[in-house]
């Protein structure tokens, strides 16, 4: 295997980690936590919060960014012919796992943090969290599909 095929199998492991994990939250996290108390739901994701900043998560979202950035640019400087959806592959990983958690996810995480009445809070929180964390979800597996094809 080239560089470039070794860094895409990895970067389409670690998107379609990342996109599972937060299909996960989705799926039935979030679930779980709507059949709470408010006050006990927001209680617990404010939990989850603190615990997600930790090596796991995190190492996991800069892989899942770095990996397909990495072969995007091996692939486009080797000329490899499919480094074009390997470049894809990065942008969506980018904008759509790194930059909706910055831009969507965490400051909603921030606010329920900070929130005087967490469970007042938490009913405005959870559908507009939901809907950034389904396109976090999407964008992780356009990700991984379009560094799969860098492979054919």
């Amino acid at each position: 295997m080239s560089a470039f095929e070794v860094l895409v199998v990895a970067a389409a492991v670690a998107t379609g980690l990342a996109g599972g994990v937060l299909y996960a939250f989705s799926a039935f996290v979030m679930a779980g936590l709507r059949r709470l108390d408010p006050g006990a739901a927001a209680a617990a994701m404010r939990s989850i919060n603190v615990t997600a900043l930790r090596p796991p998560l995190m190492l996991l979202l800069a892989a899942s960014v770095l990996l397909p950035a990495a072969a995007a640019v091996v692939g486009l400087v080797g000329g490899e012919p499919s480094a074009g959806l390997a470049l894809a592959g990065a942008v969506v990983a980018l904008v759509g796992i790194l930059g909706i958690t910055a831009v969507g996810n965490v400051p909603l995480n921030e606010r329920l943090d900070a929130a005087v009445d967490p469970a007042a809070e938490w009913l405005t929180f959870v559908p507009r969290w939901l809907a950034w964390n389904h396109a976090r979800t999407a964008a992780g597996a356009v990700a991984t599909a379009l560094l799969a094809l860098a492979l054919v």
